[in-house]
């Protein structure tokens, strides 16, 4: 195998590299390539075509969709390891919905037409990737489901502990998220999340200094997530 072929730590070694043999891995290799972003740049446009297969290597990105007037609809947020360009990769030629880096990014990207050509040959590749095509689907529903059930401050309480335990894993941390787009993930508008927030602050439940939130009463702020 080409020895600039470096995947460890990487779920792209789970995926191609136990399912293929040395010759195709070296394809996937020779065609890799790494690409940097910086916060607030645009990784994928909506409607563009799909060349790519994308990867997060490192960084926060935020999926979403843009509606005629101009309005943009969070559908997730990626993490390190997840692949950004599933919703759309085998359904369409070109993205439904546009990527933007929330911290400095690194993507890791291979020709789609060199993934296509594996897929097609590799049955056990393939049904690797539609096990991972639908854990994505299934998380998307069921956030969007979890969320849409809560009030106005459930709905902010459990994006806090989302970031704070999924995300961060800790309770103090940089809100990678402006209050008109955590406004735009959870189905509110930006007035009731700053007002959400502020009351947070007097209950004594956060402290916020500027972007930085620091989860005080994480015991408090969990039952209005759950009951909220």
């Amino acid at each position: 195998m080409d020895p600039g072929c470096t995947c460890e730590l990487c779920e792209l070694r789970e995926l191609f590299m136990l399912n293929l043999d040395e010759e195709n891995m070296n394809i996937v290799c020779s065609g890799k390539v790494e690409k940097q972003f910086q916060a607030g740049e645009t990784i994928i446009k909506e409607g563009m075509k799909i060349k790519d297969f994308s990867y997060l290597k490192s960084g926060l990105v935020k999926l979403y969709r843009t509606d005629p007037t101009g309005k943009e609809q969070i559908i997730t947020i990626a993490r390190p390891m997840d692949y950004v360009s599933l919703l759309s990769v085998f359904s369409t030629k070109n993205y439904n919905y546009s990527v933007t880096a929330l911290q400095d990014s690194v993507t890791c990207n291979l020709k789609m037409v060199d993934i296509t050509t594996l897929i097609s040959q590799n049955g056990k590749l393939a049904l690797n990737l539609l096990g991972k095509m639908s854990r994505v689907a299934d998380t998307i529903i069921l956030e969007s489901l979890v969320i849409r059930k809560k009030h106005l401050r459930g709905r902010v309480a459990y994006l806090l502990i989302y970031f704070a335990r999924t995300i961060f894993y800790a309770e103090e941390f940089e809100l990678p998220l402006s209050r008109k787009e955590m406004a735009e993930y959870v189905g509110m508008t930006t007035e009731n999340v700053i007002r959400t927030l502020s009351e947070f602050r007097k209950d004594g439940i956060l402290k916020i200094y500027g972007k930085t939130i620091q989860i005080v009463n994480m015991e408090f702020l969990q039952s209005i997530a759950e009951f909220g």
